[in-house]
């Protein structure tokens, strides 16, 4: 499950996005990055929970 992992990886760039965007008092941008943590964010946390932990191929 790649899909998981990618999700993963842009709510996290969102995160640290909107602590960027928030810092610099850019609140377009803040709003922007937080919405993309919640949407992002939510697809991981569901998608794993649905289809369960990626294992490694041996």
């Amino acid at each position: 499950m790649g899909v998981v992992i990618i999700f993963a990886l842009v709510a996290l760039l969102a995160a640290y996005g909107a602590f960027t965007a928030l810092k610099n008092k850019n609140l377009l941008g803040a709003f922007f990055a937080v919405g993309t943590l919640a949407v992002f964010g939510w697809f991981a946390i569901m998608t794993l929970i649905e289809s369960g932990f990626p294992t490694g191929t041996h």
